[in-house]
């Protein structure tokens, strides 16, 4: 079954969408999972920050989210979310299929793994290359825009960066969002396939114009048919079969 991790509404994909209430050793998740088919394919869907838009980027119950969706028998993951650009050519409206992620967060759960058992994961490659190909190929072929790589800082939040913070950000990401991390360090640790799209809404304050919750919001509504799009045709595509190394990621991770 394949995941989907992203704003409200995004269970208007499915046919029939069924809600799920699931508790977890980590607590409840965000909300009930949405579970129905889309194009063939039987689908689960979380909204990542809360029915209502509840959870602050550093409150979303990650661990909570990541179990529940492997409990209900996911394998891979989708993780839809918003950017802000830190570069002139990812440009509002453009859809990043990342391939890198820098962790500039402080106070989140990380790990399943707190002891006494040590697991050291590798994350040098942490984003599913099969589903990268895939979603590269659908853009290109419905003709949407987006880069087929990109670098995402995931900064604590929830408030937005200083100028001198997204001038330095610039050095080193593509891309900047809040909910990266810690969902994919704990995909990865669930051995899950993840794919992360991000939806570039904005320039971020290195530009002239500061940021603005309303244009984000704006743009998100005016791409959102072209997100729901993407997943509609390539989902279909995604082979029964895992063949990349994300399944076997803690195989050697144990000391």
């Amino acid at each position: 079954m394949i995941g989907i991790i992203g704003g409200y509404g995004i269970q208007e994909l499915l046919e029939d969408p069924r809600p799920l209430e699931i508790d977890t050793p980590y607590g409840k998740p965000s909300g009930p999972l949405y579970k129905g088919m889309l194009k063939g394919k039987e689908v689960c869907l979380l909204p990542r920050h809360g029915i209502e838009h509840q959870f602050p980027p550093h409150k979303v119950p990650y661990r909570a989210n990541l179990h529940a969706l492997k409990e209900v028998g996911c394998t891979r993951i989708i993780a839809v979310s918003a950017v802000g650009s830190l570069q002139e050519d990812y440009k509002p409206g453009t859809i990043a299929i990342l391939d890198q992620f820098i962790d500039y967060t402080k106070t989140r759960s990380y790990t399943y793994h707190d002891g006494p058992k040590v697991y050291h994961p590798s994350s040098a490659d942490p984003f599913c290359e099969e589903m990268r190909r895939l979603f590269h190929k659908a853009c290109h072929d419905l003709g949407i825009e987006h880069k087929k790589t990109g670098t995402y800082i995931c900064v604590e939040g929830p408030r937005f960066s200083t100028r001198a913070e997204s001038r330095m950000f610039r050095q080193f990401a593509d891309v900047i969002g809040m909910t990266m991390v810690p969902e994919i360090n704990l995909a990865i640790e669930k051995e899950l396939c993840y794919c992360g799209l991000a939806l570039v809404t904005d320039y971020d304050v290195w530009a002239e114009k500061p940021v603005d919750i309303d244009e984000v919001v704006r743009v998100m509504k005016e791409n959102q048919a072209n997100v729901m799009q993407l997943l509609e045709t390539a989902i279909p595509l995604l082979p029964e079969e895992r063949g990349g190394p994300c399944k076997d990621t803690m195989k050697n991770a144990g000391v």
